[in-house]
């Protein structure tokens, strides 16, 4: 495999920033991978693996090679009357397998509907959405080494899974490629409807016992609603993670603003709507130039046009620094910036 030299990643980044790389390489098989890893002249060349291209901020050319990671194959493992367990390559794209899993009424997933990129990137921040995580679902997941081009097998602790967080996120950021992932699906699925948006909207459209398809469905109208649709505005989703505060943090914070929108969190910790904390601060349909928040959803920041990603950077770093003067607490990137 020779990879392309100069290679425009424009259409492979949902914000839609104009950058290039140095090298570029398309895999579609674990064995192509290895091959490609194990190429002497590519060693001292520095790495990143692109799925969907929807969590990434590039603020300038990428100096090296970019594996663009297409594995396909979604494949029913084994199953039982209760449950099932299947396993899709890394390349699938994350919603046709919620679809896959939903007309099959392998339960699960569902909630996790229109969530933009590959089955291969979400284990590596958890996704997460309308109360359910993707570590609620997985079994195990399979991975090459990126610099010994050795095979892996990570069962569910081995991933040490946190809110929108795993070790490949931390110990093992930028060392290992996911080529597949294995789930374990309901097949006599119970509906989780924990999330009050999603609660009020089934209750309006007089769905008292919904199943998962209608679970499926409803997600997806919301998230249209409220997301603006990457094709026609770039970004990449929500850019900042609802930041988890102590007990003591939280009961100051209320003190001072009793309307402060929260959920509870793990270990008795609770989770601020950093789209609130925005909002609060003027900054919800702020916009300088061709950058700025979605007027429909502060998380969202959006490229409005040919905004370079230094100058959307630049946008969310200004944002940050409005939050944390107001209320003293600092925001962190879901998105990952190169």
């Amino acid at each position: 495999m020779l990879p392309l030299k100069d290679h425009s990643l424009k259409n492979l980044n949902t914000f839609g920033v104009d950058v290039k790389a140095k090298l570029f390489a398309e895999v579609f098989y674990e064995e192509e991978l290895i091959q490609l890893l194990s190429d002497e002249t590519l060693k001292r060349e520095k790495k990143f693996v692109l799925g969907g291209g929807s969590n990434i901020l590039f603020t300038k050319d990428f100096e090296g090679i970019i594996i663009k990671i297409s594995i396909p194959g979604i494949v029913v493992i084994d199953e039982n009357s209760d449950s099932v367990i299947i396993e899709a390559g890394a390349g699938v794209i994350w919603d046709d397998l919620v679809n896959f899993c939903v007309v099959k009424n392998f339960g699960g997933i569902e909630n996790l509907t229109l969530i933009p990129g590959t089955v291969g990137a979400a284990p590596i921040q958890n996704i997460g959405a309308y109360g359910q995580e993707l570590a609620d679902t997985l079994v195990s997941l399979n991975g090459v080494l990126i610099e010994t081009g050795e095979q892996k097998i990570f069962n569910k602790a081995e991933c040490k899974f946190s809110y929108r967080s795993s070790v490949f996120k931390e110990e093992l950021k930028n060392k290992l490629i996911i080529t597949s992932v294995r789930f374990k699906l309901s097949k006599n699925p119970k509906t989780d409807i924990s999330y009050k948006t999603l609660r009020e909207y089934l209750s309006d459209k007089k769905i008292s016992s919904p199943t998962i398809k209608d679970i499926s469905n409803a997600v997806a109208e919301i998230r249209r609603k409220r997301l603006p649709d990457p094709t026609k505005i770039g970004n990449a989703g929500s850019f900042f993670k609802n930041p988890v505060l102590n007990e003591e943090m939280f009961i100051k914070l209320k003190s001072e603003y009793p309307e402060v929108i929260s959920f509870p969190s793990e270990a008795g910790k609770i989770k601020i709507s950093a789209g609130w904390l925005i909002e609060e601060c003027g900054w919800k349909g702020k916009r300088f130039g061709e950058v700025g928040t979605s007027p429909d959803h502060a998380l969202v920041v959006c490229n409005y046009g040919k905004a370079s990603g230094a100058e959307i950077l630049e946008f969310t770093m200004r944002l940050k620094e409005e939050v944390a003067n107001k209320f003293g607490i600092k925001l962190e990137e879901e998105v990952n910036i190169l």
